[in-house]
């Protein structure tokens, strides 16, 4: 028997997995029927690549002349070699379409030529600036025309995190679905492993949470989910810790 992955030594569901994944099931159903657009966020992390699954599982399932949803990536022009990797195989091989969205160009060079390119690190303002340029801001462009979108947003996350809702009608303009919210990070693995979903290669290298590259580290046993986002910014700013996709106004 082979060595397991890092992925594999965590793939731990909890005991009631089954029941979760009839909620989060019941869930994606009741969003497809009730949108006509509806799109998913996917960062290609371990729990947007569970999400499409079930996504893709249910497209065939439902049979619908129609499929209301599809996928959407933000291309930060910062990923990952192993996260494009990732977004090129799903594009060649998944059921749905995928949309990728990158930056301004001119607003992202701009930055760089006047900040540097490890701006980010020299303080909050200009990290979350240059979230602005290369993810809030095209989030806006990828979520134009739809009624509903999808997260794969968990409460056991961070603190910050903790009161995420299954269904979000926060915001009069578009609802917003956090299918996963009550999965652990071992239910959410094991997913990956029993139904052989492909998954971001970083994950085996302990990146439970993956973003821009500058901006993302492995993290340590003990440390939270997000302890490798942003890393050297203090912890009394812990709930800043978010890069303004998922910030409420």
């Amino acid at each position: 028997m082979g060595t397991l992955s890092a992925v594999g030594l965590q793939a731990n569901a909890s005991k009631d997995f089954a029941e979760k994944l009839t909620n989060t099931q019941a869930v994606l159903k009741d969003a497809l029927l009730t949108h006509a657009h509806i799109t998913q966020a996917s960062s290609l992390g371990a729990e947007d690549v569970v999400i499409t699954h079930l996504l893709e599982s249910l497209k065939a399932k439902l049979g619908l002349q129609a499929f209301p949803a599809d996928v959407f990536v933000l291309n930060t022009g910062k990923l990952h070699a192993e996260t494009l990797t990732l977004l090129a195989q799903s594009q060649a091989t998944s059921s749905l379409a995928w949309r990728v969205f990158e930056p301004v160009q001119e607003q992202a060079i701009h930055f760089v030529k006047t900040n540097g390119e490890l701006a980010m690190r020299e303080s909050l303002e200009l990290r979350k600036a240059c979230c602005h340029i290369r993810k809030v801001e095209p989030l806006g462009r990828a979520l134009a025309g739809y009624s509903a979108w999808m997260t794969g947003m968990r409460a056991e996350q961070s603190a910050a995190r903790a009161d995420v809702h299954a269904v979000d009608t926060t915001d009069a303009k578009i609802t917003k679905y956090n299918p996963l919210v009550d999965w652990t990070w071992g239910d959410v693995l094991h997913y990956i492993v029993e139904n052989n979903v492909p998954y971001n290669a970083l994950h085996d290298k302990f990146y439970p949470s993956i973003g821009c590259e500058p901006c993302t580290r492995a993290v340590s046993l003990g440390e939270d989910f997000r302890a490798g986002r942003w890393w050297w910014e203090s912890k009394d700013g812990e709930s800043a810790k978010e890069c303004g996709l998922h910030v409420k106004a």
